[in-house]
Parts: C-alpha cells; sequence; structure tokens
C-alpha cells in the first residue's frame, strides 16, 4: 500500500506540473516554452509574452489551483463527516449559499473588495448548518440529505436570479459567475481567497485524525475523547471557508468535491491524513485541466469551466446514486 500511495502522489505531481505548464502556454495567444522558461527564472522575455503570462495565464492558473484544491478538500471533508459519498459542496448547497450572499454582497456593498469572501464563508456555514440539522433528524437517509440539499440549491438558485433581474449590474460577468468560469478573474481578486484557503487548507490536513477517528462510529470515538458533535460543526465550518473562498471569485463550479474524493480513495485507500492533502493536489490537477480543454476544446470559442464539469459531474454522480442504491439493497 505505501509503493501504491507513492506511485499516486508521484503521477499526481506529475499531472499537476504538466496541467499548469500547458495552461500557461496554450490559449487564444500561445507562449512559446522558452519565453515561459525565461519568465519563470527571471531571464529576458519580450514584453508580448510577459503581459499574457503576468496579466492573463497567471491569475487563471491560481485561480484554478486554488479553487479545486478547496473545492476538492472541502469536498471530501463534508463526504467524511456527513458519512454520505453523494454529498460536496454543489450537490448540498452549499456553493449556492455562497454565491447568493456574493451577490447580495455584491448589491449592496459593490465597493468593498474584501467583502465577497466574507460574504462566500457567511451563506456557505449557514448552508452546511441548515443541513447538519437535516442530517440529525431521525431516520434520515443519505438520499434525504442529498435531496434537501439540491432543494436549497433550487431556492438559492432562484435567490440569484432574481438579484440579476432586478439589480442586473450587480455582479460583473454573472452570467459565467452562475455557471462557475475563470476567464475573467484578476490577481486582486484573489488577494482575500488566497489568505482564506490557505488558512483553510492547513487546518484540515491537521484535521485528518479526528475525520479518521470519526470514521471508527460515535461511540468509540466519544470513548477516545473526541467531541463529535463540535468536531463535526468545525470541521463542517471549515468546509464552508474553502468552499466559499472559492466561490467567491470562481463561481459555481460543480463537481470538484465530488468527483476527486472518490477518486482519490479508489487509488489511495481511506486515510484521511493522505486523503485531504492528496485531494488538494488532484482536485487543483483537475481544474486546471478542465479549464484549459474548455479553452482549447471549442476555440475560437470559449466555455465556462463550470460547463465542461457538469458534462462530467452528471453522469458520475448517477454512478454513485446507482452504486449507493445497490449497496443499500445488499
Amino acid at each position: 500500500m505505501a509503493m501504491r500511495k507513492t506511485v499516486v502522489v508521484a503521477a499526481s505531481l506529475v499531472v499537476l506540473a504538466c496541467a499548469v505548464a500547458l495552461a500557461f502556454l496554450v490559449g487564444s495567444s500561445s507562449v512559446s516554452l522558452g519565453d515561459l522558461a525565461a519568465w519563470a527564472t527571471g531571464g529576458d522575455v519580450s514584453a508580448a509574452a510577459k503581459s499574457i503570462l503576468v496579466n492573463v495565464r497567471l491569475p487563471r492558473v491560481l485561480a484554478a489551483l486554488l479553487s479545486g484544491a478547496a473545492l476538492a478538500v472541502a469536498g471530501a471533508i463534508i463526504q467524511a463527516v456527513l458519512d454520505n459519498p453523494l454529498a460536496s459542496p454543489n450537490i448540498i448547497g452549499i456553493n449556492s449559499g455562497a454565491g447568493l450572499f456574493v451577490l447580495v454582497a455584491a448589491s449592496v456593498f459593490p465597493s468593498v473588495l474584501w467583502l465577497p469572501p466574507l460574504a462566500a464563508f457567511a451563506g456557505a456555514l449557514v448552508t452546511a448548518l441548515i443541513i447538519f440539522g437535516i442530517s440529525l433528524g431521525a431516520m434520515t437517509s443519505r438520499l434525504t440529505v442529498v435531496l434537501a440539499g439540491i432543494a436549497i440549491t433550487t431556492v438559492f438558485g432562484a435567490g440569484m436570479n432574481t438579484i440579476l433581474i432586478v439589480n442586473p449590474d450587480a455582479y460583473i460577468g454573472s452570467s459565467s459567475f452562475l455557471v462557475g468560469g475563470l476567464s475573467g478573474v484578476l490577481l486582486d481578486d484573489l488577494l482575500w481567497p488566497v489568505a482564506y484557503i490557505a488558512s483553510g487548507l492547513v487546518a484540515a490536513f491537521f484535521a485528518a485524525g479526528r475525520l479518521n477517528i470519526m470514521a471508527l462510529g460515535d461511540e468509540t470515538a466519544h470513548a477516545l475523547g473526541l467531541r463529535v458533535g463540535a468536531c463535526r460543526l468545525g470541521l463542517l465550518a471549515l468546509s464552508a471557508v474553502l468552499a466559499g473562498a472559492a466561490v467567491s471569485f470562481a463561481g459555481l463550479l460543480g463537481f470538484v468535491g465530488l468527483i476527486i474524493p472518490h477518486l482519490v480513495r479508489f487509488f489511495a485507500g481511506y486515510d484521511n491524513r493522505f486523503v485531504l492533502p492528496l485531494s488538494a493536489v488532484a482536485g487543483a490537477a483537475f481544474v486546471v485541466v478542465c479549464d484549459l480543454l474548455s479553452r482549447v476544446l471549442f476555440a475560437p470559442y470559449e466555455v465556462p469551466v463550470g460547463i465542461f464539469m457538469a458534462f462530467l459531474g452528471g453522469p458520475f454522480f448517477i454512478y454513485l446514486i446507482l452504486k449507493n442504491r445497490r449497496s443499500s439493497l445488499d
């Protein structure tokens, strides 16, 4: 198993490095590998290539890396805390809650740059607490929690559309925001989310051991001295920080937090001390690759990466539902 984990980590890092390099090189205006190497090492590079790399590619690649890592780790935490393989930030409504609060903040305080990430966290946290309360109900099945999340997503989606109808200028690039896109992200948009995501990822990695203890069952976890209820709430708040920060600049990206944790567990097992950091790497690589494909597959047109992910995530979600149903019948 140790050798398998080493191979998985090495493969993930190689894929991530290749994806990042290609994301810098390929686009409507291509950049040569020599220019990229010169820019990365502080060498001489043409003004045109430098402008593309700094003003266009760098913000977009950083946004993909941050959102992918944050959403994948948030999904892994939510699935472990709720003991629900069907859960993820977009499925149970956390992304939509964050998006609604971002649009409300943008409508009321349009010039406060630090507010959207904080509003996104507040919306994600409110939704997470609602889902947590529903999951505590007697005889609540995994599918019930998912259906409740879908209902919450629908309500919050209606709220976002209402805001944009009443105030179309509430959020620049709102159409891309609603489906999830990275084309308009600037470095200034990432200043506050970077702090939230970095601190959230570090806290998540340190909390991985507690997730492993919770997986043993509530009684065993209590016997080992873990305050299960408080730990669940804290971890859900942590997932809200990560998902909300990602939504604040990337929009309603879906299915990263659903697909990546399952793939990581399939290849590397269920130890969260390994699952969470590898989910961050794999999630970052996944979003970078999807964003790259959404740019080049339909050139000269560009499809928002959220639409591309929906084509991948929808069938995967159906597969998980059918798999979960078969498991419950066995």
